[in-house]
């Protein structure tokens, strides 16, 4: 499983978020929402520090991107594809079946 993160969702973290070198963000299922991959669940990021066993993590222009086990079976069979929405002014997020 990998996290790809696009060069405008990065910015949009940087300048939204107010993220910067150092920094650690959570990808994580919460209940309710939408996601294709799981019904009545959705998709959600904290600045937060890896507390367990991290199964993926990404770090791109010094902010490291992670999922760590507690959240592995949202993930599982999936690449989580991180882009900017222009139109929303937001990132969203798609996921790519590994094969």
């Amino acid at each position: 499983m990998e996290i790809k993160v696009s060069d405008q969702a990065l910015q949009w973290f940087k300048d939204d978020v107010e993220v910067s070198d150092g920094n650690t963000i959570k990808f994580q299922a919460k209940y309710g929402g939408y996601s294709p991959i799981h019904e009545g669940f959705s998709l959600a990021f904290a600045l937060n520090e890896p507390m367990g066993e991290t199964i993926t993590t990404t770090e791109k222009n010094g902010i490291t991107f992670f999922i760590d086990d507690t959240d592995a079976w949202y993930f599982e069979g999936y690449n989580l594809i991180v882009e900017y929405d222009d139109k929303l002014d937001e990132v969203a997020y798609d996921y790519e079946e590994i094969h």
